[in-house]
């Protein structure tokens, strides 16, 4: 064997991993939400048990949306792993856009995945992505604040005790907002807040025959309380703060309160980014007097392959790596058990370390309140708490958060932005043969 034929030899078997493959550089699209990047930190744990390199591709919310949409849809094959939802996963599993994850192993225990986590993210009974992590919303407040105040935050509060709360806690002198919440255009980002909290007003986006309901008494209620909620108690310009831009004025002393996402009680309470981490109490997602529903919706952020990457048996070990009991436990020891990745394993609220961070319960009670079948007061032909179960949805929500937010800017009126929403939805559904 000549020289360089031997040093090929030698390079090749240099490349093989433990489990007889030959590694791979894997490309993994995702969310620059928290539990992401800190994920990107362990990864050379995940190379040095797999031998494979990962290049991240790290993106903010609507942009990651946009990108692997677009990607998957045009079979694209810039990435070997996607961060996607409860939204796509199962309309791209039923195309035959995604590997199904049917043959993780058995020490990856599927059965751990919560229920309704495992069932947000499969099609027919098959999963075709692993969550690394689930949420539900809740309230999240200044229990200094709110003592100041002199009062007392319910478990499940009302939107009229929020709004009574936010006028107590107000101090523009000292550049504390009542509240922050959500009003950044994006189906999934100031849209799926609008629509939950239309959920808890009584709203809905269509009628069991598919018309669209913006016309109707519930959501004009729903959509004046934000409004005048927000611009009485918000932080300026509110219309462009998404998960991200609230977490960091809670997170420096500049709210009261915060509704959104279970998943930010880690990042609120954590003494090395929060400031007022000692001063954080939790509640549900609060409802309307009179209305049964909750504000509170059901997510994952999950791990899905495209079909037709060429690096699949890689891809699943990442999963696997990433999403496992495995890999809480690594983060527990490296930085204690309120910074796991929370609401996707069964075994994490069973475990007495966790029993015992503050949130756990309310993050689980949340997650157990969210039925995306039984999403509204009046009954509706999809399923989905904070989006509509469609393929047509997500470019049509898009547009609709479009006009909200320009009704939170000022640019339009709350009854102009509803009226945009009839239009768009109605033309949506008809041209999609929905009526």
């Amino acid at each position: 064997m000549s020289f360089r034929n031997a040093l090929r030899a030698a390079t090749a078997l240099s490349l093989i991993t433990a489990s007889g493959a030959y590694a791979e550089t894997i490309t993994i699209a995702t969310v620059n939400n928290g539990d992401m990047i800190r994920m990107q930190g362990y990864t050379d744990d995940f190379t040095a048990k797999t031998g494979h390199e990962v290049e991240w591709v790290t993106l903010e919310e609507n942009v990651l949306r946009q990108r692997v949409t677009t990607d998957i849809t045009t079979k694209g094959g810039q990435f070997d792993i996607m961060t996607i939802g409860m939204y796509e996963t199962p309309i791209w599993g039923a195309n035959g856009w995604l590997v199904p994850l049917d043959d993780l192993s058995a020490e990856y225990d599927v059965d751990d995945i919560l229920p309704a986590m495992r069932g947000g993210l499969s099609h027919d009974g098959t999963l075709y992505a692993a969550p690394f992590y689930g949420e539900s919303s809740m309230v999240m407040y200044r229990t200094d604040l709110m003592e100041k105040a002199g009062l007392d935050m319910p478990d499940a509060p009302t939107w009229q005790f929020i709004r009574e709360a936010a006028a107590a806690m107000d101090d523009p002198a000292n550049d504390i907002n009542g509240i922050c919440l959500r009003g950044k255009a994006g189906w999934g980002e100031g849209g799926a807040f609008i629509t939950v909290t239309g959920n808890s007003f009584g709203a809905r986006w269509f009628d069991e025959e598919w018309n669209a309901q913006f016309d109707q008494p519930e959501w004009k209620a729903a959509l004046d309380f934000y409004v005048n909620l927000m611009n009485d108690y918000g932080p300026e310009g509110f219309a462009t703060n998404g998960f991200n831009e609230n977490l960091s004025l809670f997170q420096q002393g500049k709210c009261g309160m915060w509704i959104d996402a279970t998943v930010a009680a880690s990042f609120v309470t954590n003494p090395n980014d929060s400031t007022v981490a000692e001063h954080v109490g939790f509640a549900l997602a609060p409802n309307a007097e009179g209305v049964e529903k909750r504000a509170n919706w059901l997510w994952a952020w999950a791990l899905a392959i495209p079909a037709g990457t060429q690096k699949e048996a890689a891809a699943k070990q990442f999963i696997e790596w990433a999403t496992s009991k495995e890999y809480i436990e690594l983060v527990a020891a490296k930085e204690g058990w309120a910074n796991v990745p929370p609401g996707a394993r069964t075994s994490l609220y069973e475990t007495p370390e966790y029993q015992d961070v503050p949130f756990a319960k309310m993050t689980l009670d949340s997650i157990n309140a969210a039925d995306p079948t039984d999403p509204t007061v009046d009954p509706v032909p999809y399923v989905g708490i904070q989006f509509v179960a469609i393929p047509e949805f997500a470019g049509m929500a898009t547009e609709v958060s479009q006009e909200f937010s320009a009704a939170y800017a000022g640019q339009q009126t709350v009854d102009e932005a509803l009226a945009k929403a009839q239009a768009i939805a109605t033309e949506v559904m008809e041209a999609a043969g929905y009526r």
